[in-house]
């Protein structure tokens, strides 16, 4: 009788601890990963960069390897990256940007632009030395009327031979999915930024959570596998009157703050007190400059309202972008972008 109770109690303690064991291991499992997109011209890694690769554990970069554009009606590739040095330790995934105009052309032809692409790719990792790339991930703006186009350039580069294709969603594709329709991806990356307008006002048309809400509440219903890409970058808008005339990218207060010719106002705004040539862009007196930016607290509520309403955990969680003008605003800790994915 003490043998059986013993043998149940083995068998009990057994199992319960094969239970702990499944457990943790799908904790493990589901807590997403650190990548971050690169996005210059020169792949060159600066040493604050490479510490914060090796702190959060990052083993993926989305590297921009250039942009698809139309030059006098064709569909061309502009500012290929190079690479001043091998990207050892990192799996590298091209991003190639396609603006929606080339998917707007009446003259395209899908199935030349898609080995295009390809060949582009290949030539540049041979050259650079590196890895045949085992997905590609394309960012298209597409709309209703180049979307029938887009999806067939997708396939394009399926039957010119990508293994894994991935590509960014924006809100509003997830919102109106049934009229902008679902690229045939292997996933999607949603840009959880950029979603508001550019304007002279007070909004931050990077993130708000107010603009936010109204489109989380519908990704519970969409049926593509999504990622999340989270934005830590801040600009600038110059602001002549009442209109948006230029964007200013990689500014912050502190560009303006020690130049006498720019007074700081109410936030988010500086006015220009002088004419003056600064950043490569000439203000006039009486101008403004609208900083906007993303904060730590920002980025802890994008993650603390995503996690409740996403259908199921992301995979990765990718940092729109890594520079060290962007690290410098959130170094305070060394992991804090792991931190952030494991809110999810």
């Amino acid at each position: 009788m003490q043998l059986r109770s013993l043998g149940r109690s083995f068998l009990l303690h057994g199992v319960l601890g094969w239970i702990i064991v499944f457990q943790l291991a799908s904790c493990q499992q589901s807590k997403p990963s650190v990548s971050f997109y690169y996005w210059k011209t020169v792949f060159d890694l600066s040493p604050e960069e490479r510490a914060v690769l090796k702190a959060n554990h990052v083993k993926r970069l989305y590297v921009r390897y250039f942009d698809v554009e139309l030059s006098e009606g064709k569909a061309m590739p502009r500012s290929p990256v190079s690479f001043a040095g091998k990207p050892e330790g990192w799996e590298v995934v091209p991003v190639i940007y396609v603006k929606n105009e080339v998917m707007l052309s009446k003259t395209l032809d899908i199935a030349d632009l898609a080995k295009k692409v390809m060949t582009l790719v290949g030539s540049i990792n041979t050259h650079e030395g590196l890895a045949a790339a085992a997905e590609i991930q394309v960012d298209c703006d597409w709309s209703l009327e180049s979307k029938e186009t887009y999806f067939k350039f997708i396939e394009a580069l399926k039957a010119a031979g990508v293994k894994t294709i991935s590509a960014t969603i924006r809100l509003h594709q997830v919102k109106y999915v049934k009229t902008t329709g679902m690229p045939p991806v292997d996933r999607g990356v949603l840009m959880f930024y950029n979603m508001g307008h550019i304007a002279a006002d007070s909004s931050n048309s990077i993130y708000e959570r107010a603009t936010a809400a109204r489109y989380t509440q519908n990704l519970h219903d969409y049926p593509l596998k999504l990622d999340v890409a989270l934005p830590m970058f801040s600009w600038g808008l110059h602001i002549r009157g009442s209109k948006v005339i230029g964007l200013l990218t990689k500014v912050d207060d502190n560009v303006f703050l020690r130049d006498p010719n720019f007074k700081m106002k109410a936030a988010p705004f500086f006015e220009v007190t002088h004419n003056v040539l600064k950043l490569d862009h000439y203000f006039e007196q009486g101008d403004r400059i609208k900083i906007e930016t993303v904060t730590t607290t920002d980025l802890s509520e994008m993650a603390s309202d995503l996690s409740g309403e996403l259908p199921a955990t992301p995979g990765e969680i990718i940092f729109y972008d890594l520079d060290n003008f962007n690290l410098k605003h959130y170094r305070h800790e060394d992991d804090f972008y792991e931190k952030i994915s494991s809110a999810f």
